[in-house]
């Protein structure tokens, strides 16, 4: 069973909309509840971690069912600096580009990583910069959370970029 591709964006038109079509497939798919709140929990965090790193995004969401095997799919476009793409890649289970598989993807990838911009950052360090009177203290890094969760729920997360298209897939087996 497949369910309708839902348009989503990052202002967070089409989230309900996912919500709904993924409790209408595991009713579907007669899930218990448990397993039904573990399929809920990954949507609402695939769209998370999708919108946390790729800012301003049209993306489309859908998930298909087999049994007991569910897979969410979500696929973008956006240009990712250096960071975001490693933040994106850093939440698949083996924590590599999928699409870079194969030799020529491999070549690609590496070109691609190359012409990736670096993102704006300040050029006081860490370190130094708490020694610094009067300066703001900001925790610049992302938070981790929806990556850690995509991780130990699902059994499979998979982070493919080519260019500016993002597909994520996860997969869940509750046989």
């Amino acid at each position: 069973m497949k369910s309708d591709v839902i348009k989503i964006t990052n202002h967070g038109e089409g989230f309900e909309k996912a919500l709904n079509e993924t409790q209408k497939a595991a009713a579907y798919e007669e899930l218990s509840v448990k397993e039904t709140l573990q399929i809920e929990l990954l949507t609402e965090e695939i769209l998370s971690t999708a919108m946390i790193v790729s800012g301003d995004m049209e993306a489309s969401f859908w998930l298909e069912c087999e049994g007991k095997k569910v897979k969410l799919y979500m696929t973008t476009s956006s240009f990712l600096d250096k960071k975001k793409r490693q933040q994106l890649i850093n939440a698949s289970t083996t924590r590599k580009n999928e699409a870079a598989n194969s030799f020529l993807g491999k070549i690609r990838d590496t070109i691609e990583q190359a012409l990736a911009y670096e993102p704006d950052g300040d050029p006081i360090p860490t370190d130094v910069e708490c020694d610094i009177i009067g300066r703001e203290i900001q925790d610049t890094e992302w938070d981790e959370i929806e990556c850690s969760i995509l991780r130990k729920v699902a059994d499979d997360v998979k982070v493919f970029i080519r260019g500016d298209r993002v597909f994520m897939t996860v997969s869940k087996d509750f046989a």
